[in-house]
This record gives C-alpha cells, structure tokens and sequence, in this order.
C-alpha cells in the first residue's frame, strides 16, 4: 500500500463481491477450473505432498499477518501456535513443497466444489467513499447510522431513499449512491471528509430486516448483463450509462439496508478481532475451515481486465473472517484498500488449489461437523 492508505489497517466485515454457481457441469476453465488433480473422495483429503509447483510469494505478509494474529487474539495464536512455527521454519529452509512433513506439517487438499480439487475464489476490499459531514453540492446521499430498534419494523430501502428516517441518524454525505450500496456490499469502508483529517471507519452498524435481493441477478434476469460478464465492474458500467432515477430504482429491488458506525482511529478488523493484511487473509466456511487456519493456496491471476492468465502464484493465508456467501470450497480474499483493490475483488470469481497445513501438535481442530454440499452456490453481490 502506497499514500495516506497505508497508515491504516486493513480488513473489516467480509462479503463476498460475486460469488456464482459454480458446479462440475459447467467446467469454466477460462477462470482455472482444470480439473487436473484426479477424483477427491473427502471435504479434506490428507496427501503426502502437494502437487504444486513454486514457492510461496507472500512469505513477509503472512508473518506478519501472524504478528497481527498474536497481538490481537493470544488464544487464537496459541492454538495454531505449532502450525505457525512450522510453516515459518519451512520458508526459511526454502518453502519447497516436497519437504512439508520433515517440518511437521501435514498438507490436506481441499476436494474444490467439483471434487476435482478446484476451489473457488472471489475477492473482497475496504472501499474509500468521499463525504461531508452535511449536504452540500453533489454532496447529497445521506450514509445512516442504525436507529433504536422500536417496536415497529425499519422501512426498507425504498422507503430510506424517500426520507422515512429521521435525518438525525445521518452520519454522513456522500456524493454517490452506488458508492454506498456497494460499501454496504462490502460491509464497512473508509470515508474521506475532505478536511485533511485521516480517514473515518464506518464499520458495520446493522441492518434494516428486510431479505436481501442481488442486483445483480436483477439485471442479468432483465438481460441487462449477461450472467458470464457479471462483475462489480459490470455493475458499475450500467450505472454509468443509466439515469440517476434509474440507478436508484435498481436498488431499490433489493429491500435490505446497512447501517454504518463511524469508528475514529480504530483498526479495521476482520470477525476474527485480528486486523487482517491484504492478500494473506481470506474469509472461509468455519464448518469446514476454523479460524487461524493456515492456507497454501494456488491463486489464480488475472490480467487487468478479470481474465484468467492461465498463471497461478502460491500464497500463504489465514482463515480470519466469515461471509454469509461463503460456504463450504469457497474463500473470499482479502484484497486490501481503496480503486485498485476494489478493481481486482471485482473480478475475482475463479477457481485454484488450496491445502491446509497442520502441524502435529496443533491444538486446533481441523475442522468441525461439515456436512458436504452439491454444487455449492452464492449470490450474486450478497450482503451480510
């Protein structure tokens, strides 16, 4: 991280930015689904080595994002203690593959959404939203901190947009309203006053009750966009080219509304309590990946336009926050702050190879009571 960015620690409430149905039928191999690792009979297969090539390229932020993991949450830390050590002991000795089980390491893969070893990836971020603290000029979209629950129902979305809460919950106003539904998509983010002050957290504050509807799928099922180029970037490209009443009555299809609380100086953390590093942590399904868990992943990379290179890189991560999307052979990526990792989450629905690593006197469970599901799915641009 580069600028005024980099003081602050990363991370907040994960939701997963496009997440789509993903099942063996479809074989989309132009985002990593090779189908190359052989038929896996287990949720997590234990294998003598990994069948994967190169070393790790995160080496640093994975030990830091342990650094992270021992101030924040010592229990946490404790429990994995032993994985952690040995992982690190094997990167200095070279991190080569083949080598695991001489540094105590156990290496389950993952069986991927196919049972073919193919995992799903997509990729979350903290956006930067740029506000006032009152309506001014193009400063005109009211971001709401969650009023009192009473003894009636909160309005949904379209009753907010028209004004049905009280403009003492406002907290802030921005001048965008695609910019804060999608930081309700995301969860939390940064908001830049303009004042030269360092930037306010929003965290999240709540929400309004109301079920949640995927714009996204609104539009594809309109034939605005096609299920294939779906992306927050495609999402955003509509915007672009539709009128304001337009953009407003979209989202205004889906009821459910978050609520934000501004947090000063505090770090952005994941539902671990640890501030998470960009690219070393990932959102998981604690049925079947608890938290602290470590992670050699394959992560597949993309060109700046979202498509799959045919190229992966290893990385080392840790399962340190949840999303309600992602289940079962699906991480969400932790991608950092601001444009250009927002850029890059928005992108990212494809597919790698991840293995567990567990030293021998983990005290951590492997996993809990997971019950495998066919043809595991999400939605699109789902919220908490």
């Amino acid at each position: 991280m580069k600028g005024r960015w980099g003081k602050y620690l990363l991370g907040g409430l994960v939701v997963t930015v496009v997440a789509v149905l993903a099942g063996c039928s479809s074989k989309p191999t132009d985002r990593g689904q090779q189908y190359k690792d052989g038929r896996l009979e287990q949720s997590l297969e234990l294998v003598n080595q990994p069948n994967a090539r190169g070393v790790p390229v995160n080496a640093k932020d994975y030990s830091d994002q342990l650094m992270e993991i021992q101030y924040a949450s010592p229990s946490l830390f404790n429990r994995n203690n032993s994985t952690y050590q040995a992982v690190q002991s094997w990167m200095a000795s070279g991190a080569d593959t083949r080598q695991l089980s001489q540094f105590g390491l156990n290496a389950y893969q993952m069986e991927g959404v196919d049972n073919y070893g193919n995992v799903q990836f997509t990729g979350y971020y903290t956006p930067v939203l740029q506000a006032r603290y009152t309506q001014q000029g193009e400063f005109r979209y009211p971001l709401y901190r969650m009023p009192p629950k009473g003894r009636g129902r909160l309005p949904d979305r379209a009753g907010i947009y028209s004004g049905a809460l009280d403009d003492r919950y406002i907290i802030a106003y921005t001048n965008s309203l695609m910019d804060n539904f999608m930081m309700e998509v995301q969860g939390s983010g940064y908001v830049d006053f303009g004042n030269g002050q360092p930037l306010v957290f929003f965290g999240y504050g709540g929400k309004n009750g109301h079920a949640y509807r995927s714009i996204g799928k609104v539009l594809i099922d309109r034939g605005e966009v096609a299920k294939a180029d779906m992306s927050m970037q495609a999402i955003r490209q509509w915007a672009d080219s539709h009128s304001e009443a337009q953009v407003r009555e979209l989202l205004e299809q889906n009821p459910s509304f978050v609520f934000f609380r501004p947090e000063s100086f505090a770090p952005v953390k994941g539902a671990s309590a640890v501030p998470l590093i960009a690219k070393a942590s990932v959102a998981s399904d604690r049925s079947l990946i608890p938290a602290g868990t470590t992670l050699l992943a394959e992560v597949p990379l993309l060109d700046n336009k979202g498509k799959f290179t045919g190229k992966y890189e290893m990385r080392l991560m840790v399962a340190l926050d949840v999303g309600g999307a992602i289940k079962g052979q699906h991480f969400d990526m932790y991608q950092g702050i601001g444009p250009e990792a927002g850029h890059s989450a928005g992108y990212y629905n494809h597919y790698g190879r991840v293995w567990v690593l567990k030293g021998g006197n983990n005290s951590a469970p492997l996993f809990s009571a997971y019950q495998p599901k066919a043809n595991q799915s999400g939605s699109l641009l789902v919220t908490r």
